[in-house]
């Protein structure tokens, strides 16, 4: 029964969206509905912020790389491309600056 309700709860309550004090405020009462011992309720609450970590840096990670994948499709340079663009640039423009000079 408990698993069930906690896999529910992973499922329904959309843990990657929600703060720490919105978890532990719906795993409370979730705790307090399903009648858990403190020690239950705590441990749950414990483990839907775990959980809702770990999804979000799942999600995080998903979505930088479909970002990477779309930029790289459309040929749209990431930042460390352009970084080394600026660097470049930088290295002409100074020899630029050394040629006029003389």
């Amino acid at each position: 029964m408990m698993d069930q309700i906690k896999k529910s709860v992973f499922a329904a309550v959309g843990l990657a969206v929600m703060t720490v004090d919105k978890i532990e405020e719906a795993g409370k009462k979730i705790a307090a509905d399903a009648q858990m011992s403190e020690k239950e309720g705590r441990e749950f609450v414990d483990e839907l912020k775990k959980k809702g970590e770990e999804t979000k840096a799942t999600i995080e990670k998903l979505v930088n790389e479909k970002l990477e994948n779309a930029l790289k499709a459309l040929k749209i340079p990431g930042r460390s491309e352009v970084d080394k663009i600026e660097s470049r640039l930088s290295v002409i423009e100074q020899k630029l600056s050394e040629t006029d000079v003389k």
